[in-house]
């Protein structure tokens, strides 16, 4: 029974990954029921089921959901653009689409409405959430590697309320391939969850001598604004990376996070201070920096056991893609 469940879990992840990927496309419940191995009329009940949300509803609302944060973080792309990037059909759909949802039209929020928005949440970690005033609780400074390439790298200091500091440099990372269980509902600050995410996927990988510490990397996968998903329809991926021509099954999924241009910023923290760590980055780095987040999940890279250090702090990277400005 279980193992049947775990089945179905695996090819509705398959669904979830394909979406993602390709959001701007028109999508079809032909094409959807084919990536999940059934028959459309059984794959549109048992996606609703399992979901909780038909298949049309779940696209709209990351259609939806992904404009509102590129409304914000892309100030100088056109609404109708946004639009199209996101996979609408055009600038009338989309504007009745995006009234319904928040309630405003897309130039109010992209005016300053998202503030006030109640779907926002007061500890998000999205730039919608900074402005002028909050800037003032960041220090930036520039340094520059004085090699050959000359390579800027930032130090961001949070003045309140933690005295939080990072380092973020830009660079390139390559390509992952990765293994992952996915928790789809709330998981903030949730520490015991993702301890029993990363121990049943541990506990997979381990007779397949796939724990090659320190080659093997952890990694967590965030793919909606918490700012704007309800927290129980976030999703989260906790991951390893794994050879790309691994076999997996069950709930184990296999996808692969693209190379490219990222901000990386290294933190040294305790466990209650991750949703300051991401505020440094979001609402200090990233206004000024002159760049902006590009396409595709932002993830936070383990670098330590939190049990063997010193003080039980947690080391880790926030990897964010980006683009210039």
């Amino acid at each position: 029974m279980e193992q049947q469940r775990d089945e179905y879990t695996a090819r509705i992840n398959r669904v979830l990954d394909y979406i993602g990927a390709h959001l701007n496309r028109d999508l079809t419940l032909q094409t959807l029921a084919k990536v999940a191995n059934f028959s459309p009329y059984h794959f549109h009940r048992i996606f609703r089921a399992m979901m909780g949300e038909t298949v049309r509803q779940f696209i709209q609302r990351l259609r939806i959901e992904r404009a509102a944060s590129m409304l914000v973080v892309n100030p100088k792309k056109s609404i109708t653009e946004i639009a199209f990037d996101c996979g609408f059909s055009g600038s009338a759909a989309f504007a009745r689409a995006f009234r319904d949802t928040f309630g405003m039209s897309a130039s109010d929020w992209r005016k300053g409405g998202h503030r006030d928005n109640s779907k926002i949440c007061e500890t998000g970690r999205n730039a919608e959430q900074v402005s002028s005033n909050q800037r003032q609780d960041f220090d930036i400074s520039i340094e520059y590697s004085g090699d050959r390439t000359n390579t800027q790298r930032w130090r961001v200091t949070m003045k309140t309320p933690s005295l939080l500091k990072a380092d973020v440099e830009v660079k390139e990372l390559p390509q992952m391939h990765v293994a992952y269980i996915r928790h789809i509902g709330p998981y903030e600050g949730d520490a015991e969850l993702f301890g029993r995410l990363f121990g049943k996927l541990f506990q997979w990988a381990g007779p397949r001598d796939l724990l090659r510490f320190p080659e093997t990397k952890t990694l967590s996968v965030y793919y909606d604004n918490p700012d704007i998903t309800d927290p129980d329809k976030r999703r989260v991926d906790v991951c390893i990376t794994v050879p790309e021509d691994t076999k997996v099954e069950g709930e184990i999924g296999k996808t692969s996070i693209q190379g490219g241009r990222y901000a990386v910023a290294r933190f040294e923290i305790a466990v209650e201070q991750y949703g300051d760590a991401w505020n440094a980055v979001y609402g200090g780095w990233l206004p000024e920096s002159g760049y902006q987040p590009a396409d595709g999940p932002c993830f936070e890279l383990y670098h330590n056991d939190p049990e063997q250090h010193p003080e039980h702090k947690h080391i880790f990277d926030i990897c964010i893609p980006v683009k210039p400005l």
